[in-house]
């Protein structure tokens, strides 16, 4: 068995959140062979990590994918970033000021940072990588987090100008930049830990789809080499000054299509980390000679939604199906029975290590259990077209007269009581809604 058996590890890390009609969040610890109470950090060669083909290129305002974020948060580090416990730790910045209703912030820089290539971060440098960002033209997918900050709708033009700027950025000086607020945002210094905000270097606007293929950041680690489908290699940075310092001699992302594989190589030495498990492994993986579990909850979650644009999920009724579906899953069976006791039922949208957590969350009594409520739910009725039948003898006016009458009773019957503030298209609403 290789040098590198001996450290390898698998991961569990989860934090698993099925939103609206199923939620759960968190993990425990397990049992079997000593857990670890950190991962490897490697001897004196890169540690195999495993990971996906990332679905663009290492940008990150257009990272919107797990396996992108991975690599992009290794490569850049922004204003701040977060710790163990999910509290927030300055990074980039020395500081993020309020003012009193959260309308403006002001963020102040630590001096003498700069991108792996010398150039120098600075106030004008955050300004210029968000506003690349917020700008419609420039068609990022991590656009929309921008839209608290003033300016944000004059760039939602995808025929604009890819250069203009957010106008509520100021660079004061090269360590102070203020941002105007589009009303308050009292979660905005919390907000610039999402990895659309990290900074790029003014290298990247020549030519912004080569630049996702070779990236130069600011973080831990810069990119030695990637192969597509295969592998992504990183180096320490060794003009690195932040919090997050690497204590090993780089990372290798293995690049896998399935997590079976990904598992097998662990077994066999040929991974180090592996940061999912797959379902075949979930009932063996903690008593596995061959892997040393590690098993802490960790800030990501899942979930799946059902759009409102779906047949009998919008309005009321959508939200009584909603209802009925969420109280009829059983997420502690699920729990214990499918993920085998590695996470926990939430009681919020996301998970415990996130700052804001609560077990308290108005109207989380629909993620309950009562599958007796949920029948009753699903069989309420729920208002639908009247149908008439229309003799076919008789004449052209009196037929429309008769699809007349059918039509207003529907709109009185179906729409009008879904939807009040269509009550004004009809007579009747229209005289109802007068003043007195």
């Amino acid at each position: 068995m290789s040098t590198r058996s001996t450290v390898k590890t698998a991961i569990m890390g989860l934090a698993l959140t099925l939103s609206i009609s199923m939620v759960m969040a968190g993990c425990g610890a397990s049992s079997g062979n000593p857990e670890q109470t950190d991962p490897p950090s490697g001897s004196g060669q890169p540690v195999v990590v495993n990971n996906v083909e990332p679905a663009a290129g290492l940008i990150p305002s257009d990272t919107d994918d797990t396996a992108g974020w991975k690599v992009v948060t290794q490569l850049f580090e922004g204003l701040v970033t977060f710790g163990k416990n999910g509290k927030v730790v300055n990074a980039g910045a020395q500081s993020i000021t309020p003012n009193a209703d959260a309308s403006q912030y002001t963020i102040a820089l630590k001096p003498g940072l700069t991108f792996s290539n010398g150039e120098r971060i600075t106030a004008e440098t955050y300004a210029k990588s968000w506003s690349f960002a917020a700008n419609a033209a420039n068609g990022m997918m991590g656009a929309s987090i921008f839209s608290t900050i003033a300016g944000y709708d004059a760039l939602q033009n995808e025929k604009g100008d890819p250069k203009a700027q957010l106008s509520g950025l100021h660079a004061v000086d090269d360590n102070t930049l203020k941002v105007d607020i589009n009303g308050h945002d009292s979660s905005f210094g919390y907000k610039v830990g999402d990895v659309a905000f990290l900074p790029m270097p003014s290298s990247a606007y020549n030519n912004i789809k080569a630049f996702g293929e070779h990236p130069v950041g600011n973080g831990p680690y810069k990119l030695a080499s990637w192969t597509h489908d295969r592998e992504i290699r990183l180096t320490p940075n060794k003009s690195y000054k932040g919090p997050r310092k690497p204590t090993n001699q780089g990372l290798t992302f293995k690049l896998y299509t399935n997590a079976d594989s990904a598992y097998s190589d662990l077994e066999g030495g040929n991974l180090d980390v592996l940061d999912t498990i797959p379902n075949s492994a979930l009932t063996t993986f903690r008593s596995d000679k061959d892997v040393t579990p590690y098993i802490k909850p960790g800030p990501a979650f899942k979930s799946f939604t059902i759009p409102q644009k779906l047949k009998h999920f919008s309005g009321e009724e959508g939200r009584l199906r909603r209802e009925a579906i969420s109280l009829s899953i059983d997420r502690k069976d699920i729990t214990t029975k499918v993920l085998h006791g590695t996470a926990t039922v939430a009681t919020d949208f996301t998970a415990p290590t996130i700052e804001g957590y609560t077990t308290k969350l108005a109207g989380s009594d629909v993620i309950g259990y009562n599958p007796k409520e949920a029948k009753e739910l699903w069989k309420r009725p729920m208002p639908s077209p009247l149908r008439r039948t229309i003799p076919p003898g008789l004449q052209r006016r009196q037929r429309l007269q008769a699809l007349g009458g059918v039509h207003r009773q529907f709109h009185q019957e179906h729409i009008g009581n879904r939807r009040r503030t269509l009550c004004a298209a009809h007579p009747e609403g229209i005289q109802r809604s007068r003043p007195q």
